[in-house]
């Protein structure tokens, strides 16, 4: 009886740590997150609706970014670091590109993590592998401050989601740039995108 109790205990302690490994962004993801990466077309659609009364120039910009074909992406070759900008389509203006600044993405805890590292709007969260590419759960903060850590869940003051907490899809893209698309930011814009190149 004990030994059939101890195989017991064994296997559902394996089973645990099995699903911890396992655990993914809907684990860690709020439903209010998961709903804004569902309807990731959606705001993606209109953004850039409202971007198309937008400058020409600003125009080729976006439709190169959000037009450019995904391609299947690893973490290896993801990896590194890249000049990153941030393309917001819709909301306050039709549109806005943003200069060139630094990011990188590499590993914390063991887990796949991006960082915008300069400017004065800042973005870091985790990576988590998803189909052909990862989903990002991540906050946004400006320079001087702690970067806050993705709240999830765990919301303050009872609210579905916290104006700093990001969902989106970070892409490989074919000509070797990656994308991360931001659908429905709590602030200013429709759909943000951050175009990665190195």
């Amino acid at each position: 009886m004990q030994t059939v109790k101890a195989e017991a205990l064994a296997f559902l302690a394996l089973l645990c740590v099995s699903t911890a490994a396992n655990a993914g962004w809907r684990e860690d993801a709020s439903p209010y997150d998961a709903q804004r990466l569902a309807r990731i077309d959606e705001s993606r659609a209109k953004g850039l609706d409202e971007a198309m009364s937008g400058s020409a120039a600003e125009l080729a910009v976006i439709h190169s970014i959000v037009g450019a074909q995904a391609v299947p992406a690893s973490a290896g070759a993801l990896k590194g670091e890249w000049r990153c900008r941030t393309i917001k389509l819709g909301g306050l203006t039709p549109s806005i590109v943003y200069s060139w600044f630094r990011c990188r993405i590499g590993e914390r805890g063991g887990a796949l993590f991006f960082e915008k590292l300069s400017g004065s709007q800042r973005t870091s969260g985790a990576l988590y592998a998803e189909g052909q590419g990862f989903v990002y759960l991540g906050a946004s903060y400006v320079t001087g401050e702690k970067p806050p850590h993705y709240s999830g869940t765990g919301a303050a003051a009872g609210a579905p989601a916290t104006p700093d907490d990001q969902i989106g899809l970070l892409s490989l893209l074919a000509d070797g740039r990656a994308r991360l698309e931001l659908p429905n930011p709590v602030q200013e814009s429709d759909f943000d995108v951050i175009e990665l190149k190195r």
